[in-house]
């Protein structure tokens, strides 16, 4: 059974689910993304005997738009709230700057994270320097920010697609309408992943890096997977023909990762 919730933080409210029962796993998307991200892996996961929540990021979805920041460090004490709320410990599952957050809540609160799950992960700034950081967000201005967004959406989800991509793409698109949500989410687009970056060797509890082979974000994903993986001592998986949300894509790879990471925490 699902129970839609909300999370009181300081400066408003979180929209979260709860589904399943037994060891806690709390999964948050990727920025511009959705909870229903999850859709295709909440049941695997259920069905392999845990308790599985999943989260509106700050100014996404059901939650709020009405706090004052939007960054990895927010959202990593937002997982740690809604961990403390469930009764943790609870293995975290990041996707894209998720996974940042993720990093750096196992950093402050080791005995709250037993382990982490990060997907096509943001756990430090790309490559490119500072003109290709304002260009991004020179592209995410009105009026067309909207837009150009929306036309580059299709693009993380490259080959075949999940079921209900059509109808969540729309969710994702009315999302943005929505009062309070596009200021939101250009101020989420800000963040920086150095404050993750800076916390990777702080983690001490067991990790696995799933990145798409065909993630449009970096220029060889491999290669950051790999970056990712030695840094936490991590597992890294590839997923074949993936993009950017692997839980959409390969919910099978990426629940039996999970389960496993389960087993071993």
């Amino acid at each position: 059974m699902t129970s839609s919730q909300f999370l009181v933080r300081p400066e408003g409210r979180l929209a979260y689910d709860v589904t399943g029962s037994g060891p806690l796993v709390v999964c948050s998307p990727a920025m511009g993304e959705l909870r229903s991200s999850y859709r295709h892996l909440v049941p695997l996961l259920v069905d392999s005997g845990l308790r599985v929540a999943t989260l509106d990021l700050r100014g996404h979805g059901d939650s709020d738009a009405t706090f004052s920041s939007y960054d990895d460090v927010a959202l990593a004490s937002d997982l740690l709230a809604l961990v403390d709320e469930l009764g943790g410990p609870a293995l975290l599952v990041g996707n894209s700057m998720s996974a940042g957050a993720a990093v750096i809540a196992a950093a402050d609160r080791p005995t709250a994270v037993s382990a982490l799950a990060l997907l096509g992960p943001f756990v430090r700034n790309p490559s490119g320097g500072r003109l290709a950081t304002l260009m991004f967000r020179l592209a995410l201005t009105r009026p067309w920010g909207r837009s150009a967004f929306l036309s580059y959406y299709p693009r993380w989800t490259p080959g075949v697609r999940p079921e209900g991509y059509d109808e969540h793409a729309a969710a994702v698109r009315d999302n943005l309408r929505r009062p309070g949500h596009w200021k939101a989410f250009a101020a989420t687009t800000r963040t920086t992943h150095a404050p993750a970056e800076a916390r990777l060797d702080e983690v001490r509890c067991p990790a696995v890096v799933v990145m798409g082979t065909d993630d449009v974000d970096w220029k060889d994903p491999a290669a950051e997977a790999a970056w990712v993986g030695e840094r936490l001592h991590a597992e890294v998986l590839m997923a074949p023909g993936v993009g950017h949300y692997p839980q959409a894509q390969a919910p099978v790879l990426v629940a039996e990762a999970v389960t496993s990471l389960v087993a071993r925490a």
